[in-house]
């Protein structure tokens, strides 16, 4: 009866989301984009596509930074349209799926506040999916103790702030270690959210949010070696709602280099299979890109469910995938750079 109940309040939605995910690019769209010899080339591939004409006002020559801005405009343009249709709880979910942009814009914020940076400069540079009506309001803050309060008043990470970070923080602390605190609140809270609501969705997305979370666990980790970060510190880093938590975690803590990074993931035969084979050399894929391609298998299947709401985070994080494609085979159609313009991670076949 509750899938009955579902699509009365959210059918459409999902019907719609999942004929977005049709228009991602396949192999065939890419092969067409890395024949390409110039950026006017690509934007004529591109128009064969879902994309349509969505760069045809752009003046020549084309930059790729203007590609990028375009790319996410369209996404943004589809996110709002199902934010602005959608009924609760799925607006609430939604909400959630902006918070993690909105951490990355407030910290660049606070970071341009730190160095006097002017708001013209800063604000293109933050992400559409992250904006917030006040966002102005907090470069008006000329201080650290200011910029709290605005961070406080007028954003919805408020509870994040109070729970994880005390004003003397905005001015002492690294702003990479206020980036992770503020992600691991806000993961373990989406989790809590989406496990509450049970069903379709607390599996889907329980499973895709205990993925981040152990994502970020060995990435904080591996970076913090040879820096100030002491291992206490670096374990307050961690969100809890993964699959490493305890006993992962706790090795994670205490792993002093790669290797012994390496050996904690060889006790999770996902993350096993990730670290082998990853590297920097030529002919191997970075451990950044095994994350990358593993994440898009699991959105993928989200979309396998019906029912539930996993769908429209696993499109977001699709279209995300697909930008950083386009946007690699642009820069190196730019640069000139053709060896590694095949390196993006494929999608769909």
């Amino acid at each position: 009866m509750g899938d009955a109940y579902f699509n009365i309040d959210h059918g459409y939605l999902e019907g719609l989301v999942r004929g977005f995910k049709s228009g991602i690019l396949r192999d065939a769209d890419y092969q067409n984009l890395i024949e390409c010899q110039t950026l006017e080339d690509l934007k004529l591939s591109l128009q064969s596509t879902d994309y349509g004409n969505f760069l045809a006002n752009e003046p020549s020559p084309l930059a790729v930074s203007t590609i990028d801005d375009k790319l996410k405009e369209k996404l943004v343009i589809e996110f709002q349209h199902l934010r602005n249709h959608s009924l609760p709880p799925l607006s609430k979910f939604l909400d959630y799926i902006t918070y993690s942009y909105m951490i990355d814009n407030i910290v660049l914020l606070v970071t341009g506040t730190m160095h006097q940076r002017p708001l013209s400069e800063l604000l293109p540079k933050c992400h559409p999916l992250g904006s917030f009506e006040q966002m102005e309001a907090i470069h008006v803050a000329s201080t650290p103790s200011e910029l709290y309060n605005a961070v406080l008043v007028d954003t919805p990470l408020a509870p994040y702030f109070i729970d994880c970070i005390s004003e003397q923080d905005l001015d002492e602390m690294n702003i990479e270690i206020i980036r992770n605190t503020l992600y691991k609140a806000y993961l373990d809270d989406f989790y809590n959210f989406c496990k509450s609501m049970g069903g379709s969705t607390a599996e889907v997305m329980c499973n895709a949010l205990a993925f981040e979370a152990d994502r970020r666990a060995f990435i904080i980790t591996i970076n913090s070696f040879d820096t100030e970060l002491t291992k206490d510190d670096r374990y307050k880093l961690y969100p809890t709602c993964g699959r490493l938590y305890p006993d992962g975690l706790a090795s994670l803590s205490r792993a002093d280099d790669y290797d012994q990074v390496r050996a904690v993931a060889e006790y999770y035969a996902e993350y096993k299979a990730l670290f082998d084979g990853a590297g920097n050399n030529p002919g191997e894929k970075t451990l950044e890109d095994k994350f990358f391609e593993f994440e898009v298998k699991l959105m993928l299947d989200a979309f396998m469910r019906q029912f539930q709401f996993g769908v429209f985070y696993a499109y977001v994080k699709l279209k995300e995938q697909e930008t950083r494609n386009i946007v690699w085979i642009s820069e190196c159609v730019a640069q000139r750079h053709r060896a590694k313009i095949d390196s993006y991670i494929h999608i769909m076949p």
